[in-house]
């Protein structure tokens, strides 16, 4: 059997495949080449790929529309994307030219709507799906929204009676938009038997006819539920969502003015190269299975709204990195040595052992190895393997004294990366963030690189950390004046 990475590649995926192709013995991602963006900027880095953003946005609002059409369903569909998966301006901005609705999920984001409003980048028709807890801020800048003429901005109530009465104490006599959110049963391998987030489903039919039908400020417009393993083929998902809809029918044969299912939880997106996944199949059973129900229960179809984050940006980055070295450390576990912490460039993959596409730049007429992956920070965890991973990380075999390094690439990690590890902020050891590369497209159709922030440097994080400035540390101070 051949044993080079390419004949293994070739053996057990498809390929050349979608986003991926070899030229000249290096890797392309989206027809980029990765060779060219290492020679010109270095590692590490991380890119973002932005034509990605609307061909994903494009295939899943194509599926919906085109399975609605076929089940003659005469509700609309809404495609939001939640702004907490990326809130780069250079994401939203793309996301935005494909006529995309927003979520929010904290009361900085309220200010990053009045940005985009300002800039001229959305109007106030836009519309606008506010979840997450409501702090007292969080709920004064929703109602500032909704009374300065955002008409389809809905907060989605999560607690119940007392998120309510703040919302009402705050509003006075100005109407205000609302959507419920149902809380869902977790699946069996959940630490707790229903979601934190959300109204039992046994109390929303009450909470509507005591709270809100009672209240001529209030309109209902949305049921909202979220599952937090996203849209799955599995008999949890279809369980949830059967519940779901059917209290949608309920809520609305006691509410009239309700006319939107919003289904939480985004699809899926490729984490291997064997990666299977039938949207067009899904899609369909969504819009089928929405429609029988409400026939069955004689109610008007409702407008479906999908909230995708890391469907619309995961596939779009990547996270390229140079091996430094090797170690040996005994018969069986060979150690690659990457010139970043893996726990601060992916830190979903330490945290919740996220997966992702892991290929190598270049060296793929080399044999292959089992190999570890180990960061350069002094702790246990930096690491990416297949323990954690349940997949075997076969690589091909280098010698550090071969003059090009090789090179690896963490591919579709778009989507949370830079929350979670905190975009240039402290990272662990003093790591910095690699830099950051967008590409677009021109309108001519040619890829445009440019470099949106480089590597943090050391004056930027001894600032954060206030050794820059010693003397305007309050606790220094105190003790010069003392």
């Amino acid at each position: 059997m051949k044993n080079t990475y390419f004949d293994l590649i070739e053996q057990t995926y498809y390929f050349p495949q979608d986003g991926f192709d070899l030229q000249d013995g290096y890797l392309n991602f989206h027809g980029v080449s990765i060779k060219y963006l290492i020679e010109k900027y270095g590692t590490p880095l991380r890119l973002m790929y932005l034509p990605r953003i609307g061909e994903q946005i494009k295939r899943a609002r194509n599926l919906f529309n085109r399975a609605i059409k076929a089940n003659n369903y005469n509700g609309s569909y809404e495609y939001c994307y939640c702004t907490k998966c990326c809130h780069f301006y250079h994401v939203v901005s793309e996301a935005l030219k494909y006529n995309v609705q927003l979520e929010t999920s904290s009361s900085f984001d309220i200010d990053l709507i009045r940005c985009l409003y300002n800039n001229g980048q959305i109007d106030k028709k836009i519309k606008i799906i506010h979840n997450g807890f409501k702090t007292d801020e969080y709920i004064e800048k929703i109602v500032e929204l909704q009374k300065d003429g955002f008409v389809n901005s809905i907060i989605v109530l999560d607690s119940g009676i007392r998120e309510l009465k703040k919302i009402l104490d705050c509003c006075g006599e100005h109407k205000i938009k609302v959507g419920i959110r149902m809380a869902v049963d977790e699946d069996t391998n959940s630490a707790y038997y229903t979601s934190r987030l959300g109204m039992r489903a046994s109390e929303i039919c009450s909470f509507y006819k005591n709270y809100i039908e009672p209240n001529k400020n209030i309109e209902l417009e949305m049921l909202h539920f979220f599952v937090d393993s996203g849209i799955k083929d599995n008999v949890y998902y279809w369980g949830e969502f059967q519940k779901a809809v059917k209290m949608y029918t309920e809520l609305k044969k006691l509410c009239p003015g309700l006319n939107s299912l919003d289904l939480g939880g985004g699809f899926p997106i490729r984490n291997q190269l064997g990666f299977d996944y039938d949207y067009e199949y899904i899609i369909r059973e969504i819009v089928k299975n929405i429609k029988e129900i409400c026939i069955n229960e004689n109610v008007e179809d409702p407008g479906i709204v999908t909230e995708f984050g890391k469907y619309t940006v995961g596939e779009s980055g990547a996270i390229i990195l140079k091996v430094l070295d090797q170690k040996q450390q005994n018969d069986s576990e060979l150690w690659y040595i990457v010139d970043n912490s893996l726990m601060n460039t992916i830190p979903d993959a330490w945290s919740i052992n996220e997966r992702f596409i892991l290929l190598p730049i270049n060296k793929w007429d080399h044999e292959c190895t089992r190999a570890n992956i180990g960061g350069i920070s002094c702790d246990h965890s930096d690491y990416y393997n297949s323990e954690d991973m349940n997949q075997h990380v076969i690589l091909p075999k280098y010698s550090p004294d071969e003059k090009e390094p090789l090179y690896l690439g963490f591919f579709h990690s778009g989507a949370y990366q830079d929350a979670i590890a905190g975009y240039g902020g402290i990272k662990h050891c003093l790591i910095p963030s690699p830099k950051h590369i967008v590409i677009y497209r021109d309108a001519t159709g040619n890829f445009v690189d440019y470099c949106y922030r480089n590597e943090q440097t050391v004056d930027e994080m001894f600032h954060i950390l206030g050794y820059s400035h010693p003397e305007q540390n309050p606790i220094i101070k105190k003790k010069q004046s003392e």
